[in-house]
């Protein structure tokens, strides 16, 4: 229940937080020759986000000039992404993130899968206001448009399900397994997970598994694993993005500002449990430069 859920994130509020200080500091940072980048750093990801929108509007009104542009023109590549992230609200980041994965040739499955499988009723609300707002169209609509199949469908009962935070009957065969899911609410799932192992002797993951694949298979995946625990499947989504042939920024950048005011020290945790390292020493063999100090910075150091 709501009262369960704790703050457990790496970034807190800044006390004696000085707000005309910060900007100056910025634009120090920024206005010179060359930029300062511990200083954009130190600044960012030491604030929480309230604190940096307090900034970007004090910014704004001393130099008319928006921080997010200045930013772009003063840094490069991931890097960049990552600052211009954490100045934005986070329902405009999960907005920018849901049309970033619709834009371009073939919609990013596995963006909107972790967006809609991991984000609270009260998130996918606010993502679905910032939508609207930014673009004028009804996400969902967007959803429709861009994502079919089962896959579509299921994506979009979710996506509305969420919003709603309503119930609906559960149909049958694929049907049953998108409705169950994407339907319930998470105490409801909990149990349905439950009795589905003895009544069927198998678990939900691998029945999804073994009666369905793609990207269908991976959303309902990962919707179980979310409804077990958030923390772990987003530490799964790091280690992937870390694993493999080259590292996946955008996945690191995202999962560590949405999270970082959450829950990523929970992320910590189970990363540990189930990979057997510390996620900050993972950072340091992954990710270098001065996106790997920011990344650094957010995660904090081992508890």
């Amino acid at each position: 229940s709501a009262a369960l859920i704790r703050w457990n994130g790496t970034v807190k509020d800044k006390t004696n937080f000085n707000v005309d200080e910060d900007v100056s500091a910025l634009r120090k940072a920024m206005e010179g020759l060359g930029t300062t980048e511990k200083t954009l750093i130190d600044v960012l990801t030491q604030r929480s986000n309230p604190q940096r929108q307090l900034i970007a509007k004090a910014y704004e009104k001393a130099t008319g000039r928006t921080l997010i542009d200045d930013l772009k023109g003063d840094t490069r590549g991931d890097f960049e992404d990552l600052l211009v992230a954490l100045v934005m609200p986070p329902a405009l980041y999960d907005c920018h993130e849901v049309i970033k994965a619709m834009k371009g040739a073939g919609t990013t499955e596995s963006t909107l899968t972790e967006i809609f499988a991991s984000r609270s009723n009260k998130q996918i609300r606010e993502l679905s206001e910032a939508y609207l707002a930014k673009t004028g169209r009804s996400m969902i609509q967007d959803l429709q448009s861009e994502v079919s199949g089962d896959y579509g469908k299921a994506l979009l009962i979710l996506a509305e399900a969420l919003y709603e935070a309503g119930e609906k009957k559960w149909g049958t065969d694929e049907g049953k397994f998108i409705d169950i899911l994407c339907h319930r609410s998470v105490p409801q799932l909990r149990q349905t997970l439950i009795e589905y192992k003895n009544i069927s002797k198998k678990t939900l993951q691998e029945s999804i598994k073994s009666e369905m694949s793609g990207n269908l298979e991976k959303l309902l995946v990962a919707v179980v694993k979310c409804v077990q625990n958030v923390p772990a499947y987003l530490a799964e989504r790091l280690f992937k993005s870390m694993k493999g042939a080259g590292t996946t920024e955008s996945t690191l950048t995202r999962i560590f500002v949405s999270r970082s005011e959450i829950d990523l020290i929970d992320i910590k945790v189970e990363y540990k449990k189930l990979f057997g390292c510390s996620l900050y020493s993972q950072l340091e063999s992954e990710v270098s430069g001065d996106y790997g100090k920011t990344l650094k910075c957010l995660c904090g150091q081992e508890e």
